[in-house]
Protein backbone atom coordinates (compact mmCIF):
# COMPACT_ATOMS: atom_id res chain seq x y z
CA UNK A 1 0.00 0.00 0.00
CA UNK A 2 1.19 3.34 -0.93
CA UNK A 3 -0.21 6.26 0.83
CA UNK A 4 0.20 9.52 -1.43
CA UNK A 5 1.54 12.34 0.14
CA UNK A 6 -0.03 15.97 -0.33
CA UNK A 7 2.20 18.52 -2.62
CA UNK A 8 2.19 22.15 -3.53
CA UNK A 9 4.89 24.16 -5.44
CA UNK A 10 5.42 27.95 -5.30
CA UNK A 11 6.64 29.54 -8.33
CA UNK A 12 8.14 32.77 -7.31
CA UNK A 13 9.99 33.16 -3.95
CA UNK A 14 9.04 37.45 -3.29
CA UNK A 15 6.56 38.31 -0.59
CA UNK A 16 3.40 36.71 -1.88
CA UNK A 17 4.94 33.41 -2.63
CA UNK A 18 6.90 33.05 0.50
CA UNK A 19 3.83 34.89 2.56
CA UNK A 20 1.86 32.04 0.72
CA UNK A 21 4.29 29.27 2.07
CA UNK A 22 4.30 30.46 5.40
CA UNK A 23 0.34 30.55 5.96
CA UNK A 24 0.54 26.86 4.14
CA UNK A 25 3.35 25.27 6.63
CA UNK A 26 1.31 27.27 9.72
CA UNK A 27 -1.99 26.11 9.06
CA UNK A 28 -0.51 22.37 8.20
CA UNK A 29 -2.17 22.19 4.93
CA UNK A 30 -0.14 20.22 3.13
CA UNK A 31 3.00 17.41 3.82
CA UNK A 32 5.19 19.19 1.48
CA UNK A 33 5.77 22.44 -0.24
CA UNK A 34 8.51 22.90 -3.23
CA UNK A 35 10.16 26.26 -3.19
CA UNK A 36 10.90 27.59 -6.75
CA UNK A 37 11.99 31.03 -8.04
CA UNK A 38 15.09 31.67 -10.96
CA UNK A 39 17.18 33.26 -7.85
CA UNK A 40 17.96 29.61 -6.23
CA UNK A 41 19.81 30.91 -3.25
CA UNK A 42 16.41 33.21 -2.72
CA UNK A 43 14.53 30.66 -2.30
CA UNK A 44 17.41 28.42 -0.22
CA UNK A 45 16.90 31.21 1.61
CA UNK A 46 13.22 31.14 2.28
CA UNK A 47 13.12 27.20 2.30
CA UNK A 48 15.95 27.58 5.52
CA UNK A 49 13.95 30.14 7.68
CA UNK A 50 10.34 28.05 6.99
CA UNK A 51 12.17 25.25 8.57
CA UNK A 52 12.99 26.66 11.34
CA UNK A 53 9.44 27.45 12.10
CA UNK A 54 8.24 23.42 12.71
CA UNK A 55 9.47 22.95 16.18
CA UNK A 56 6.63 25.38 16.99
CA UNK A 57 3.92 24.21 14.98
CA UNK A 58 1.56 21.59 15.22
CA UNK A 59 2.61 19.51 12.31
CA UNK A 60 5.85 18.69 10.22
CA UNK A 61 5.86 20.03 6.68
CA UNK A 62 8.47 19.02 4.68
CA UNK A 63 9.60 22.33 2.61
CA UNK A 64 12.72 22.15 -0.07
CA UNK A 65 13.86 23.91 -3.12
CA UNK A 66 12.79 22.24 -6.28
CA UNK A 67 13.28 22.79 -10.50
CA UNK A 68 10.29 22.36 -12.48
CA UNK A 69 11.00 18.87 -13.77
CA UNK A 70 10.53 17.98 -10.05
CA UNK A 71 6.39 19.51 -10.80
CA UNK A 72 5.37 15.70 -11.97
CA UNK A 73 3.52 14.38 -9.07
CA UNK A 74 2.93 17.84 -7.50
CA UNK A 75 -0.96 18.56 -6.78
CA UNK A 76 -1.33 22.03 -7.19
CA UNK A 77 1.00 24.54 -8.39
CA UNK A 78 0.91 28.14 -7.26
CA UNK A 79 2.28 30.76 -10.03
CA UNK A 80 2.99 34.23 -7.60
CA UNK A 81 5.94 35.39 -9.88
CA UNK A 82 4.86 37.95 -12.24
CA UNK A 83 5.38 42.04 -12.71
CA UNK A 84 4.25 44.40 -9.77
CA UNK A 85 2.64 47.68 -11.05
CA UNK A 86 4.63 50.65 -11.04
CA UNK A 87 3.29 53.73 -9.26
CA UNK A 88 0.22 54.82 -11.86
CA UNK A 89 -0.13 51.87 -12.99
CA UNK A 90 -3.18 49.58 -12.98
CA UNK A 91 -2.98 45.71 -12.48
CA UNK A 92 -3.68 45.43 -16.42
CA UNK A 93 -0.47 47.47 -17.38
CA UNK A 94 1.37 44.73 -16.20
CA UNK A 95 -0.04 42.11 -18.32
CA UNK A 96 2.38 41.52 -21.05
CA UNK A 97 5.14 41.72 -18.79
CA UNK A 98 3.37 39.23 -16.28
CA UNK A 99 2.67 36.79 -19.30
CA UNK A 100 5.81 36.21 -20.78
CA UNK A 101 6.98 35.07 -17.24
CA UNK A 102 4.02 32.57 -16.74
CA UNK A 103 4.87 31.39 -20.29
CA UNK A 104 8.48 30.51 -18.94
CA UNK A 105 7.19 28.85 -16.24
CA UNK A 106 4.05 26.89 -17.81
CA UNK A 107 5.36 25.54 -20.15
CA UNK A 108 8.71 23.87 -18.88
CA UNK A 109 5.72 22.61 -15.57
CA UNK A 110 3.84 20.60 -18.09
CA UNK A 111 6.67 19.66 -20.23
CA UNK A 112 7.26 17.19 -16.53
CA UNK A 113 4.17 15.82 -16.82
CA UNK A 114 2.16 17.58 -14.20
CA UNK A 115 -1.54 17.08 -14.19
CA UNK A 116 -2.58 19.13 -11.10
CA UNK A 117 -3.88 21.98 -10.54
CA UNK A 118 -2.87 25.54 -11.18
CA UNK A 119 -3.71 28.78 -8.76
CA UNK A 120 -2.50 31.92 -10.45
CA UNK A 121 -1.93 34.79 -8.35
CA UNK A 122 0.23 36.66 -10.37
CA UNK A 123 -1.94 40.27 -11.99
CA UNK A 124 -3.82 40.67 -13.69
CA UNK A 125 -5.20 37.77 -12.52
CA UNK A 126 -8.34 37.18 -14.39
CA UNK A 127 -6.05 37.50 -17.92
CA UNK A 128 -2.64 35.56 -16.54
CA UNK A 129 -5.11 32.64 -15.13
CA UNK A 130 -7.09 32.60 -18.58
CA UNK A 131 -3.63 32.45 -20.51
CA UNK A 132 -2.71 29.72 -18.17
CA UNK A 133 -5.49 27.51 -18.94
CA UNK A 134 -4.80 28.24 -22.70
CA UNK A 135 -1.15 27.32 -22.03
CA UNK A 136 -1.86 24.02 -20.66
CA UNK A 137 -4.03 22.50 -22.10
CA UNK A 138 -5.25 21.70 -18.99
CA UNK A 139 -9.18 21.19 -18.46
CA UNK A 140 -11.00 24.39 -17.23
CA UNK A 141 -11.69 22.59 -13.61
CA UNK A 142 -8.16 22.49 -13.07
CA UNK A 143 -6.92 26.26 -13.87
CA UNK A 144 -8.34 28.87 -11.40
CA UNK A 145 -6.93 32.50 -10.40
CA UNK A 146 -7.47 33.85 -6.68
CA UNK A 147 -9.73 36.24 -8.28
CA UNK A 148 -12.15 38.17 -6.51
CA UNK A 149 -11.16 36.20 -3.05
CA UNK A 150 -9.42 39.09 -1.34
CA UNK A 151 -11.77 41.98 -2.50
CA UNK A 152 -14.21 40.17 -1.18
CA UNK A 153 -12.49 39.67 1.99
CA UNK A 154 -12.01 43.33 2.20
CA UNK A 155 -15.82 44.41 1.52
CA UNK A 156 -16.53 41.90 4.28
CA UNK A 157 -14.29 44.06 6.39
CA UNK A 158 -15.71 47.23 5.53
CA UNK A 159 -19.61 46.26 6.01
CA UNK A 160 -18.79 44.50 9.54
CA UNK A 161 -17.14 47.75 10.59
CA UNK A 162 -19.95 49.37 9.66
CA UNK A 163 -22.89 47.19 11.93
CA UNK A 164 -20.41 46.33 14.33
CA UNK A 165 -19.93 42.35 13.83
CA UNK A 166 -17.20 39.71 13.03
CA UNK A 167 -17.07 40.46 9.29
CA UNK A 168 -17.27 35.91 9.00
CA UNK A 169 -20.93 36.85 9.74
CA UNK A 170 -21.26 38.85 6.72
CA UNK A 171 -21.97 37.07 3.26
CA UNK A 172 -21.30 39.15 0.52
CA UNK A 173 -19.17 38.71 -2.94
CA UNK A 174 -17.11 41.15 -5.24
CA UNK A 175 -17.69 39.79 -8.42
CA UNK A 176 -15.95 40.34 -11.77
CA UNK A 177 -12.13 41.71 -12.34
CA UNK A 178 -9.94 41.86 -9.48
CA UNK A 179 -9.48 45.30 -10.46
CA UNK A 180 -10.56 48.29 -10.89
CA UNK A 181 -14.16 47.34 -12.36
CA UNK A 182 -15.30 44.68 -9.95
CA UNK A 183 -18.84 44.92 -8.40
CA UNK A 184 -20.94 43.81 -5.58
CA UNK A 185 -24.22 42.55 -5.91
CA UNK A 186 -25.95 44.24 -2.84
CA UNK A 187 -29.31 42.43 -3.35
CA UNK A 188 -28.42 39.44 -1.86
CA UNK A 189 -25.41 40.70 1.08
CA UNK A 190 -27.06 39.57 4.10
CA UNK A 191 -25.46 39.53 7.81
CA UNK A 192 -26.29 36.16 9.66
CA UNK A 193 -29.09 35.69 7.22
CA UNK A 194 -30.57 39.35 6.98
CA UNK A 195 -30.65 41.21 4.01
CA UNK A 196 -27.97 43.67 4.41
CA UNK A 197 -30.51 46.38 2.86
CA UNK A 198 -33.11 45.77 5.66
CA UNK A 199 -30.08 46.29 8.24
CA UNK A 200 -29.66 49.60 6.75
CA UNK A 201 -33.66 50.49 6.92
CA UNK A 202 -33.63 49.32 10.43
CA UNK A 203 -30.67 50.42 11.39
CA UNK A 204 -30.37 54.31 10.56
CA UNK A 205 -29.14 55.78 14.16
CA UNK A 206 -26.45 52.46 13.50
CA UNK A 207 -25.35 52.86 10.51
CA UNK A 208 -26.63 56.44 9.36
CA UNK A 209 -26.82 56.89 5.60
CA UNK A 210 -25.05 54.25 3.83
CA UNK A 211 -23.24 55.14 0.12
CA UNK A 212 -23.01 51.31 -1.51
CA UNK A 213 -21.06 52.85 -4.66
CA UNK A 214 -18.21 54.25 -1.61
CA UNK A 215 -18.11 50.53 -0.09
CA UNK A 216 -17.54 49.27 -3.81
CA UNK A 217 -14.86 52.05 -4.11
CA UNK A 218 -12.88 51.86 -0.88
CA UNK A 219 -12.85 47.63 -2.11
CA UNK A 220 -11.41 48.36 -5.46
CA UNK A 221 -8.74 50.62 -3.60
CA UNK A 222 -8.00 48.84 -0.81
CA UNK A 223 -4.98 46.77 -1.86
CA UNK A 224 -4.07 50.80 -3.07
CA UNK A 225 -4.12 51.85 0.08
CA UNK A 226 -1.83 49.01 1.31
CA UNK A 227 0.14 49.19 -1.93
CA UNK A 228 0.89 53.75 -1.27
CA UNK A 229 2.10 52.41 2.66
CA UNK A 230 4.24 49.62 2.64
CA UNK A 231 5.16 49.19 -0.97
CA UNK A 232 2.86 45.88 -2.16
CA UNK A 233 0.51 43.47 -0.70
CA UNK A 234 0.95 40.11 0.62
CA UNK A 235 -0.69 38.71 4.00
CA UNK A 236 -4.40 38.91 2.63
CA UNK A 237 -3.98 37.52 -0.78
CA UNK A 238 -1.80 34.80 0.45
CA UNK A 239 -3.95 33.71 3.25
CA UNK A 240 -6.81 33.80 0.90
CA UNK A 241 -4.80 31.62 -1.85
CA UNK A 242 -3.91 29.12 1.36
CA UNK A 243 -7.63 29.11 1.88
CA UNK A 244 -8.23 28.14 -1.80
CA UNK A 245 -5.55 25.54 -1.34
CA UNK A 246 -7.11 24.00 1.52
CA UNK A 247 -10.45 24.04 0.32
CA UNK A 248 -9.09 21.76 -2.66
CA UNK A 249 -6.76 19.48 -1.14
CA UNK A 250 -9.46 19.09 2.23
CA UNK A 251 -12.24 18.44 -0.36
CA UNK A 252 -14.60 21.14 1.54
CA UNK A 253 -16.48 22.20 -0.98
CA UNK A 254 -16.59 25.82 0.13
CA UNK A 255 -17.51 28.41 -1.88
CA UNK A 256 -14.97 31.27 -2.45
CA UNK A 257 -15.12 33.50 -5.33
CA UNK A 258 -12.27 32.68 -7.51
CA UNK A 259 -11.34 33.08 -11.41
CA UNK A 260 -12.42 30.60 -13.34
CA UNK A 261 -14.06 30.02 -17.31
CA UNK A 262 -17.75 31.25 -17.54
CA UNK A 263 -19.46 28.83 -20.32
CA UNK A 264 -22.89 31.00 -19.84
CA UNK A 265 -23.19 31.27 -16.60
CA UNK A 266 -24.06 34.82 -15.99
CA UNK A 267 -24.51 34.82 -20.21
CA UNK A 268 -21.11 35.16 -20.68
CA UNK A 269 -18.61 32.59 -22.25
CA UNK A 270 -14.68 32.07 -23.09
CA UNK A 271 -13.75 34.35 -20.42
CA UNK A 272 -12.20 33.89 -16.71
CA UNK A 273 -13.33 36.04 -14.01
CA UNK A 274 -14.27 36.34 -10.51
CA UNK A 275 -17.77 34.77 -9.23
CA UNK A 276 -18.70 32.21 -6.49
CA UNK A 277 -17.24 29.09 -7.31
CA UNK A 278 -17.65 25.43 -5.16
CA UNK A 279 -14.05 24.08 -4.73
CA UNK A 280 -13.38 20.68 -3.95
CA UNK A 281 -10.63 17.91 -4.78
CA UNK A 282 -11.45 18.32 -8.72
CA UNK A 283 -10.38 21.74 -8.58
CA UNK A 284 -13.51 24.57 -9.42
CA UNK A 285 -15.83 21.96 -9.11
CA UNK A 286 -19.06 24.05 -10.11
CA UNK A 287 -19.85 28.01 -10.48
CA UNK A 288 -22.63 29.20 -7.91
CA UNK A 289 -24.93 31.38 -10.31
CA UNK A 290 -27.08 33.89 -7.98
CA UNK A 291 -29.72 36.08 -9.21
CA UNK A 292 -28.51 39.75 -9.55
CA UNK A 293 -30.92 42.43 -10.01
CA UNK A 294 -31.02 43.60 -13.92
CA UNK A 295 -28.62 46.88 -13.03
CA UNK A 296 -26.11 44.34 -11.38
CA UNK A 297 -25.74 42.06 -13.85
CA UNK A 298 -25.36 44.96 -16.35
CA UNK A 299 -22.61 46.37 -14.14
CA UNK A 300 -21.16 42.40 -13.98
CA UNK A 301 -20.71 42.47 -18.16
CA UNK A 302 -19.64 45.51 -18.13
CA UNK A 303 -16.61 44.45 -15.73
CA UNK A 304 -16.17 40.94 -17.67
CA UNK A 305 -15.79 43.29 -21.09
CA UNK A 306 -12.78 44.78 -20.18
CA UNK A 307 -11.50 41.35 -19.45
CA UNK A 308 -12.40 40.24 -22.69
CA UNK A 309 -11.12 43.30 -24.30
CA UNK A 310 -7.77 42.86 -22.34
CA UNK A 311 -7.25 39.47 -23.83
CA UNK A 312 -4.74 39.85 -26.04
CA UNK A 313 -3.83 36.12 -26.77
CA UNK A 314 -5.11 34.00 -29.55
Amino acid sequence: MKIKKSKVAVVGCGLVGSSTAFSLVTQGVCDEILMIDINEERALGEVLDLRDTIKYLDRNVKVRTASYSDCSDVDIMVITAGAPPQKGQTRLDTLEVSAKIVKTIVEPVMASGFDGIFIVVSNPVDIIAHYVYKLSGLPKNQVIGTGSSLDTSRLQNFIAELVNVDPRSVYAYSMGEHGDSQMVPWSIVTVAGKSFNDIIHDNKDLVGDVDLDEIVKKTTREGWEIYNRKGTTYYGIATACAGIIKAILYDENRIIPVSTLLEGEYGETDVFAGVPTILNRTGAADILEIHMTDEELDKFHQSVEILRNNFIFS
